[in-house]
C-alpha cells in the first residue's frame, strides 16, 4: 500500500475537482439559469400568451388574467423548488447522492424540450408545466448538490466545495442575464431557445457524472460496501491509505446505528437535534427574508431613477451579477480562512447597513441630486454582503452539523424553509411595497439584524472539524451526551502521522 505523505492530506485532487464541477455546472448552474431566465423575455412571452389565447378564441386576454397567468409562470418556480426539497429525502436515501442528482435531470431535460417547443406548439401551457418541473429539479440539486460535495470533500476543503454550488447559481444568473441582452436572445425569435437552454447542462452531466465517485458515506454507511467506499475514497484522495477517513466514517456509523434513517417527524422530536434544527430554519428563513429578491425587484427603479437609460438597463443589471459572481469566487477562497461564522456575521452585517441606507437614500432622492447614486452603491454593496455569507454559507453547515442519519431529512427541512420564504417574498413583496414603499427595506434589515443576533450567540463556527466533533458541540448546547458518549476518546480522530 502506498504510505501516506501528510502533506498531500486533503489536497485538490483532479478526480474531486471535475466532480465537483460536473455535479456544480450540471445542477447548481440550471438553478440560477433558471431564475433569471424569463426576466428580460417577460414582456415578449405575454405578448405570445395573447396571441396565443388569440388565434383561440378570437379575443385577447385581459389585464388582469394576463398578470395572473404571469404571475403563476413565475411562482411555478419557486413551488416547484419546495416539491423537490420533499423529495430530497427519498431519493438521496434511495439512489445515492449521485444517483438522485442523475435522476434528477429527468425534471430539466423534458421541460427544456417543452420550452424550447412552446412557440411551434402554440402553447403557453407547456411554460407553465415547465417552470414547475424545473423548480423541482432546483429544489432538488440546491439541496442533493452541496450534500453530494459536503461528503466527497476532505474536512480541511469541505467550505471552499461548499460554496461551489451557490457560484454555480450566480454563474447560472449571470449567463441568463447575458444570454438575455435584447440583442442575443430576448427577442422575437430567440426567446424559446433561451428558455430552452437549460437542457444543455442537465445532457452534459447525465454524459459525465456516472463516471465519478458516489458519496464513500453513503456507500458505507448505508450501502454497507465497505469495498466500494474505500476505492471511492482512494480515487477522490489520489493515494491507497485512506484507513483514517474510513475509520471516522465507522465511528459516526456505529454512533448512529440505533438511531437508523431519521424522518423529518423524528428530526423535530429529537432533543440531541433541537439547536441544529433551529438553526437550519432560522439561517435558510433569514437567506430568502433578508431582501435580496426586494433588492433584485427594485434595482431597474434605482438605475433608472440615477439616470441611466432604459436601454441601458439591462448591462448595469448584468453588471451587477458580475459582482455577485466575484464576490462569491472570493468566499471559495477566504471560506477554509476565514471560517463560516465570520463570514456569516460579516455579510449580514454588510446587508443590514445597506438596507438602512438603501431606506434613506430611496427616501430622499427626490429631494437630494445626488442620493440616486447612492441607492445604487447600496445595491451593489448589499450584493457583495449577501454573497459573502448568507447565500453560500447556510447550505454548507447544513451538510456539517448533522450526521449521516439525520442529513438528508435535515435538507428537506432547510429546502422546504428556503423555498417557501421565497415564493412568500415573491407574493407578498408587491404588496409591501405598496404600503411602505421605501420604507420596505426596513423590515429586511430587522430581518438581517435577527438572523445576525442569533447567529452571533449559537451557531458554533465548524471550520476544520470532523463531523463528530461538530455534533459533539451541539451535543453540549443541546445538554444530552454526544451520540457516542461511551467512546469519547473517538471523537477527535489522530492525525494519520504523528508531526516529527
Amino acid at each position: 500500500m502506498e504510505p501516506m505523505d501528510p502533506k498531500r492530506e486533503g489536497r485538490l485532487t483532479l478526480v474531486l475537482a471535475l466532480a465537483t464541477l460536473i455535479a456544480a455546472f450540471g445542477s447548481s448552474f440550471q438553478y440560477g439559469y433558471n431564475v433569471a431566465a424569463v426576466n428580460s423575455p417577460s414582456e415578449l412571452m405575454k405578448q405570445f400568451y395573447n396571441d396565443t389565447y388569440n388565434d383561440r378564441t378570437g379575443e385577447l386576454i385581459g389585464s388582469f388574467p394576463l398578470t395572473l397567468l404571469w404571475s403563476v409562470t413565475v411562482s411555478m418556480f419557486p413551488f416547484g423548488g419546495f416539491i423537490g426539497s420533499l423529495l430530497v429525502g427519498p431519493l438521496v436515501n434511495k439512489f445515492g447522492r449521485k444517483g438522485a442528482l442523475l435522476f434528477n435531470n429527468i425534471f430539466s431535460i423534458v421541460p427544456a424540450i417543452l420550452m424550447g417547443c412552446s412557440k411551434v406548439a402554440k402553447s403557453f401551457e407547456l411554460i407553465i408545466v415547465s417552470r414547475l418541473l424545473v423548480g423541482i429539479c432546483a429544489g432538488v440539486s440546491s439541496n442533493v448538490v452541496p450534500m453530494y460535495l459536503g461528503e466527497l470533500a476532505p474536512k480541511n476543503l469541505r467550505g471552499a466545495l461548499g460554496v461551489v454550488p451557490q457560484l454555480f447559481i450566480t454563474v447560472g444568473i449571470l449567463v441568463a442575464q447575458l444570454f438575455g441582452l435584447r440583442s442575443v436572445l430576448a427577442n422575437e425569435e430567440g426567446w424559446p431557445i433561451l428558455l430552452g437552454l437549460t437542457g444543455v447542462p442537465a445532457a452534459l452531466q447525465v454524459l459525465l457524472l456516472p463516471f465519478f465517485p458516489e458519496s464513500p458515506r453513503y456507500l458505507l454507511v448505508q450501502k454497507k460496501d465497505e469495498v466500494a467506499a474505500r476505492t471511492a475514497l482512494q480515487r477522490l484522495r489520489g493515494w491507497d491509505d485512506v484507513d483514517a477517513e474510513m475509520e471516522e466514517i465507522r465511528t459516526e456509523d456505529e454512533a448512529e446505528k440505533a438511531a437508523g434513517l431519521i424522518s423529518v417527524w423524528k428530526l423535530f422530536r429529537l432533543k440531541s437535534l433541537r439547536w441544529q434544527v433551529i438553526s437550519v430554519i432560522v439561517l435558510m428563513g433569514g437567506q430568502q427574508l433578508s431582501g435580496v429578491n426586494a433588492v433584485y425587484y427594485y434595482a431597474d427603479q434605482i438605475y433608472l431613477s440615477a439616470g441611466v437609460k432604459n436601454s441601458d438597463v439591462q448591462y448595469v443589471t448584468a453588471g451587477t451579477g458580475a459582482v455577485n459572481v466575484f464576490m462569491t469566487i472570493c468566499t471559495v477562497f477566504v471560506v477554509e480562512l476565514w471560517g463560516r461564522k465570520l463570514l456569516l456575521l460579516l455579510g449580514f452585517s454588510v446587508c443590514i447597513t445597506a438596507c438602512a441606507v438603501l431606506t434613506a437614500a430611496l427616501a430622499l432622492q427626490d429631494t437630494i441630486s445626488w442620493m440616486p447614486y447612492v441607492s445604487i452603491a447600496c445595491v451593489i454593496t448589499y450584493v457583495v454582503g449577501h454573497a459573502l455569507g448568507p447565500s453560500p454559507i447556510p447550505a454548507l453547515l447544513i451538510t456539517e452539523i448533522f450526521l449521516q442519519s439525520s442529513r438528508p431529512a435535515a435538507f428537506m427541512v432547510g429546502g422546504s424553509v428556503h423555498w417557501l420564504s421565497n415564493f412568500t417574498v415573491g407574493l407578498i413583496f408587491p404588496f409591501i411595497q405598496e404600503g411602505l414603499g421605501p420604507y420596505s427595506f426596513i423590515v429586511f434589515a430587522a430581518i438581517c439584524l435577527l438572523t445576525t443576533v442569533y447567529i452571533f450567540l449559537v451557531v458554533p463556527e465548524t471550520k476544520g472539524k470532523t463531523f463528530m466533533e461538530i455534533n459533539q458541540i451541539f451535543a453540549r448546547m443541546n445538554k444530552v451526551p454526544g451520540v457516542h458518549p461511551e467512546k469519547e476518546e473517538l471523537k477527535t480522530l489522530p492525525p494519520a502521522m504523528p508531526k516529527q
